[in-house]
């Protein structure tokens, strides 16, 4: 075939599935969380990882996905437009036995617009050239895809501005490594003291 994508691997650096490897397609936009930053991602991640309902909205290579099933996320759910991108990770989910792991071909605009079903994680890594974290953001805490103590992780290029934030929510933790800086929010939503 002429036009088959190219072929990179990865490899889950925690949890059930230490040290496999798996394959995903290297195609335009497909910027795999390298190692160093998902091991401080998931560090920061520990004590809330476990039972967690996450959505990666632009999955890409899987990396964060499989990464929070293998360190027990309860369900992954993966979206990406892409079919060569869908047609690996679901081989990469059968091969890991990853029952958790639900994937579905379609854009982050449009699976927004569905009936939210809140999630505890988010993460959040679109291609740098879109710059479009921002409307993802609002887009979820408008269309409430967020549970009240929901934890958004946001990738974005070295020397771009950082997206304003919808109210409520700030910048846990952030970090450089290379040509990216990562950063962790969460929502500040308290309930009201009784009485």
């Amino acid at each position: 075939m002429a036009n088959q994508s190219r072929v990179g691997r990865l490899r889950i650096i925690g949890g059930a599935w230490r040290g496999r490897k798996i394959d995903f397609i290297a195609a335009p936009g497909v910027r795999p969380t390298p190692d160093r930053i998902r091991e401080t991602l998931f560090n920061w991640l520990q004590t809330t990882i476990a039972g967690a309902r996450c959505l990666d909205l632009f999955s890409g290579s899987g990396a964060l996905g499989f990464e929070a099933l293998s360190r027990g996320a309860t369900e992954v759910v993966m979206i990406d437009q892409s079919s060569a991108v869908i047609k690996q990770l679901t081989a990469n989910a059968n091969l890991l036995r990853a029952s958790g792991a639900q994937i579905e071909q379609c854009s982050a605009d449009n699976y927004l617009q569905r009936p939210p079903q809140p999630f505890d994680i988010v993460f959040l890594d679109p291609p740098f050239e879109t710059e479009s974290l921002e409307k993802y953001c609002a887009q979820l805490e408008i269309a409430g895809w967020l549970t009240p103590r929901a934890a958004i992780y946001l990738e974005r290029a070295r020397g771009s501005r950082p997206p304003p934030l919808p109210d409520g929510w700030q910048f846990h933790r952030e970090k450089r490594a290379g040509k990216v800086i990562y950063a962790l929010a969460t929502r500040r939503h308290q309930e009201r003291p009784l009485g």
